[in-house]
């Protein structure tokens, strides 16, 4: 089926308008991802007597909603993505509050809600429409006083964060807390706000590492091995030396099936071991395009609210594969938080898929408004009498 920029079908204006460099890009993560679970999925799929390509089939399967949410999403105009925002925002965080009372607790956390033979993890789905509302928010700060929108901004963020620490969730808290500043800083941070948020990002964090255990045990392992188990880092670390520049082979790689959440967490450390740092620095440019081209697109927006949007849903993206590569290679304390579009997670790649497909939408190209003429102005008959006479003496 060929598409005609004549023809004025869904399909066919999402195609012309869409941003396709950046479609590619994003399709091709999600393929690298599929067959990269072929590495890291049998292993895990063993540990739980479950089929070797148990992963991988839910992988695949998984890719398919995805693609449907992104696109749908990418169809929609930035009134309907802030609308659609809003409903998903204020859904996600009853979820959130489900899933503190009657969700299971796994590892420590409650942060899911088993809906049938499927579990959902509601705060990921809650981030990129948090993204879009505070981006709105900061937008009306910056060009309407008699908007609330630096106190909803702060509500909001309040809200979520002490749900998100309720779980607990603290990765998941940095990283919205790193959008929600790179986002209001965008809006014109006062001095006075910077000085006022770094005295409460220290209370913060010091109040997390002195009242919640497996936070300090985290931060004292990363800054003194010695003192705790590093196996994850270390077994992480060893893919890297083992793998070198090209890598020992598709299944050849041995550390994934001790490597704890090698599908997860530590599928770039597997791809390091089977693969090479060659692929790896292949993903890292593709993650490079994306958010270089997003912040480009943002850059060149003149709207303000889609500016603020496509940069905050560009920054979660790209803060969150960053984090999952810096503890890959050791730069930062080992954490719960997947690779995009690559790690086995199904609420992880549905809420990406959801973020991107924003970003899709929001930068389609849009018809310019087009300025009417002005139109002329009626001449009276003093100015009618004397263009006449000025065209006789003319003659």
């Amino acid at each position: 089926m060929r598409l005609a920029r004549a023809d004025r079908s869904v399909l066919s204006d999402w195609w012309f308008t869409v941003d396709r460099l950046m479609l590619v890009a994003l399709l091709l993560l999600m393929v690298a991802g599929l067959l990269l679970s072929f590495a890291a999925s049998p292993p895990m799929a063993a540990r739980y007597d479950l089929e070797p390509l148990y992963f991988v089939r839910r992988h695949a399967i998984m890719m398919v909603p995805a693609l449907i949410l992104m696109f749908a999403a990418s169809t929609l105009s930035p009134k309907y993505i802030r609308r659609a925002s809003l409903v998903i925002f204020a859904g996600g965080l009853f979820m959130m509050l489900l899933a503190l009372w009657i969700g299971p607790e796994i590892k420590g956390a409650q942060r899911w809600l088993q809906l049938g033979p499927m579990s959902i993890q509601p705060s990921e789905f809650v981030k990129p429409a948090f993204v879009v509302l505070v981006a709105w928010l900061f937008n009306e700060y910056q060009t309407r006083k008699d908007v609330p929108g630096l106190e909803l901004a702060v509500l909001f963020y309040a809200i979520f964060v002490t749900l998100l620490v309720m779980q607990p969730d603290f990765g998941q808290t940095l990283l919205v807390t790193l959008v929600w500043g790179g986002l209001f800083f965008m809006a014109g941070m006062d001095l006075v706000w910077i000085v006022a948020l770094g005295i409460v990002a220290i209370v913060g964090v010091t109040a997390s590492y002195f009242l919640v255990p497996h936070v300090a045990s985290r931060i004292d392992r990363f800054l003194d091995p010695s003192s705790g188990d590093t196996y994850q880092s270390d077994r992480a670390l060893e893919s890297f030396l083992h793998g070198g520049w090209f890598g020992r082979g598709p299944g050849e790689g041995t550390i994934k099936n001790v490597l704890p959440d090698a599908h997860t967490d530590f599928i770039f450390a597997v791809t390091a071991e089977e693969f090479g740092l060659a692929v790896c620095l292949v993903l890292v440019a593709l993650f490079a395009f994306i958010v270089i081209r997003g912040f480009s697109k943002a850059a060149q927006e003149p709207d303000g609210f889609i500016r603020h949007a496509v940069a905050g849903l560009i920054m979660l993206f790209g803060f969150q594969a960053l984090i999952n590569v810096s503890v890959n290679i050791g730069l930062l304390p080992a954490k719960g938080m997947t690779l995009p579009f690559i790690s086995y997670g199904g609420s992880s790649f549905l809420s990406m898929a959801l973020t991107m497909g924003f970003v899709l939408g929001l930068t389609r190209k849009r018809p310019m408004a087009v300025q009417p003429k002005p139109r002329p102005k009626p001449r009276t008959a003093r100015a009618q009498a004397k263009e006449e006479k000025t065209q006789e003496q003319a003659a």
